[in-house]
């Protein structure tokens, strides 16, 4: 496989079943910023972290390959046929979502009860992980708008809703784990 094509450099590409678009279709743009956000996961497994949370960061970028998938197939190209999308790639089910909700619930069971926002930051690998939490904000908020002109499985969405929550409780099970600080978002009073 080659890996320039010179098939883009009018500013088109091509989706999952051949249609061309602008670059910067909505389409594009999602499936983009899940890839961003791919990469920035990838920056948090490359931390000396627990392998658990290792293994749990590979299982979650293989998801987000997956998601990726679906946004970048147009609905009329998507045939489904035994749960697998035309291009036999796996749907995101339930299951998806609720291995997040498990890491969730089991991190967080291990942590003090969380009494205010906290300020991003305190060792480099918890930043990391509230800059991918940010990065899955943006990938939410493209699906939903992908999702209002070009309806997709809201399964979609909801992931990445559960992911931007793992990548938040991770960094501060990371924060306790590495003994970082977390600084306390308080309200200035007014003077």
């Amino acid at each position: 496989m080659k890996v320039y094509t010179k098939t883009g450099d009018k500013g088109t590409t091509a989706l999952f079943g051949g249609t061309r678009v602008p670059k910067h279709h909505i389409r594009i743009d999602s499936y983009g910023t899940v890839d961003e956000l791919n990469s920035y996961v990838g920056l948090i497994r490359d931390q000396e972290i627990n392998p658990l949370y290792q293994q749990s960061l590979i299982k979650i970028q293989d998801d987000l390959f997956t998601l990726g998938a679906i946004l970048a197939t147009p609905k009329e190209k998507e045939v489904l046929k035994n749960g697998k999308m035309r291009l036999n790639i796996p749907l995101i089910e339930d299951s998806h979502i609720e291995f997040l909700e498990r890491e969730i619930d089991q991190m967080d069971s291990l942590l003090p009860a969380m009494t205010h926002f906290v300020l991003p930051g305190g060792h480099t690998t918890v930043s990391y992980c509230h800059i991918a939490r940010c990065v899955c904000r943006r990938a939410e908020r493209l699906a939903v708008e992908l999702n209002e002109s070009e309806p997709i499985d809201l399964r979609t969405i909801q992931y990445l809703n559960r992911l931007s929550d793992y990548l938040f409780v991770l960094a501060r099970k990371l924060s306790f784990d590495l003994k970082a600080q977390e600084v306390k978002w308080i309200p200035r009073k007014e003077e």
